[in-house]
Order: structure tokens, then sequence, then C-alpha cells
């Protein structure tokens, strides 16, 4: 188990969230995906929040997504609020703000979020929320959801920033990956509506795009990653489409957690 007290200030920290991707089709595509899964498999966990405005808030908040299992015990936190009440472990780091991403800056962390779905674009109040959290925050057109190669632009313009900053420089780099997300049937040739099929096809577009990324933070030093969903979404099953509904496809996510080697 991490123990985050060590990783905190000796670390740089790289939180991706895969936005949209459902547990069983991350599974089915875990031998396609070298980058993401290459030191082992996914997990299933539970996500805080049916869609993408409630679930990084939980995670802002020291909330990740939580094991499936009925006991507690295993449900530890690798960071928690100071003061809450709430129990938590000697390996969980406790910040004293009121989120996760402004306790890693009070402790000398550059906060950077890049966004991609409809929540991180800055275009009208709502869309400035989560943004705000951190010291610098980016969205560009080309890193939406209508852009085929909008994981590509995203790492493009992590690499940039990385070049900034010295290695003495602990950074904490968000990053909200949009290529998951509908629409993603453009990722199957003559495919004209999303399905699990086209999903596996955007996870595996995004894997082999993340690998510059991982070797830039590699080339930096030390590098804690946190990979996940924040929800899945329904293609039909039970009569269900889409997110921001309570259906197993929804609330069933990938996770891992890992030491960049």
């Amino acid at each position: 188990m991490i123990n985050m007290n060590d990783i905190v200030g000796t670390h740089d920290i790289l939180f991706i969230t895969l936005d949209t991707l459902r547990y069983d089709v991350a599974k089915l595509e875990e031998a396609n995906c070298p980058n993401l899964c290459g030191t082992g498999p996914w997990e299933q966990r539970h996500t805080p929040g049916s869609f993408t405005y409630a679930a990084h808030h939980a995670f802002f908040g020291g909330f990740l997504p939580t094991p499936v299992t009925t006991d507690k015990t295993q449900h530890s936190r690798l960071f928690h609020s100071k003061g809450t009440g709430l129990k938590t472990q000697p390996h969980t780091w406790l910040f004293d703000t009121t989120d996760v991403v402004s306790g890693l800056q009070a402790v000398g962390y550059r906060t950077i979020c890049i966004g991609g779905v409809i929540f991180f674009t800055k275009k009208v109040p709502l869309a400035k929320v989560l943004p705000s959290y951190f010291q610098e925050s980016y969205w560009r057109q080309t890193f939406g959801v209508t852009q085929p190669k909008s994981t590509e632009h995203q790492v493009n313009h992590a690499l940039k920033l990385l070049n900034q900053y010295e290695r003495s420089q602990r950074l904490f780099l968000f990053m909200n990956v949009s290529a998951i997300h509908s629409p993603n049937h453009y990722f199957v040739p003559g495919a004209r509506q999303d399905s699990i099929e086209t999903q596996r096809a955007a996870l595996r577009y995004v894997d082999a795009q993340l690998g510059p990324l991982f070797n830039a933070m590699r080339k930096r030093g030390n590098t804690f990653c946190i990979v996940c969903s924040d929800h899945g979404t329904a293609y039909g099953e039970d009569g269900y489409h889409g997110h921001r509904l309570a259906h197993d496809v929804v609330w069933n996510v990938p996770y891992r957690e890992f030491v960049l080697i």
C-alpha cells in the first residue's frame, strides 16, 4: 500500500481522469494498453459521482473511487482533509485546506490543469469552477470531445509546460482526457454511433498517446500516478443511455495507482 506521506514532497504527482471510461471496457482492453497497464491490471472501484462535475469535486476533496468491497477497512484514502472526524490511516497524507489541490500548493507544488470535457472549458461561469482549483489551467478547442486527436494535443501541451520547470519544482499535473467521452464513434471507421467497441478503440488511442507524457515525467524524476475514470456510461443496458444516472455501468470505474519506473 502506498504511503502518501513518503510521496508528497519527494515525487511529482500525475493525476489523469479518463472521462466516461467504463470498467468493463477498460478490462477488455487491458492487454492493449501498455502505458496504462504495463505494470499491473485495472482495479474495479465505485465512483463517488455519476457525471464529471460531481465526481471531480469529490476527487479534489480527497474522495477517490472506493474499492468494490463491503469491508470498510479497505476504503483507505491516499489523502484527506484534517479535522473532519473521519477515520484515516497512517499512510494517508492529510491536508489543511479546502481541497487536495490547494493542499499540495501549500507544501510547494505547482498545480496545473489540462482540461478536456465541457466542465473545464472556462467558457461560462460553471465551466470555470473546476479549473479554478489550480494555479494554472488550460483548455483549447483541440482538447475537446469533438476532436479525434484531442489526447495528442493535450499531451503536447503538457510537454511544453513541463519544459518550463526545473526538476526541483514539484508538480501536481492533472489531465482530464476527453477522447473516451461521447462522441467516440469516429475511432471506428464507418461507425455512426457510440458503443462499447468505439469506446474500446478510443481507449487504445488514448493509451498510445500517453507514452510521451509518461516518458517526460520519468525524466523529471520520481512520479506517482493516479489514473481512473470519473464515471462510466450506458449504451442501452436496461434501456439506459448516457450517464448522470444510477446503473452499474456508470458506477463501476477502472482505477490504478503506481509509481512510474
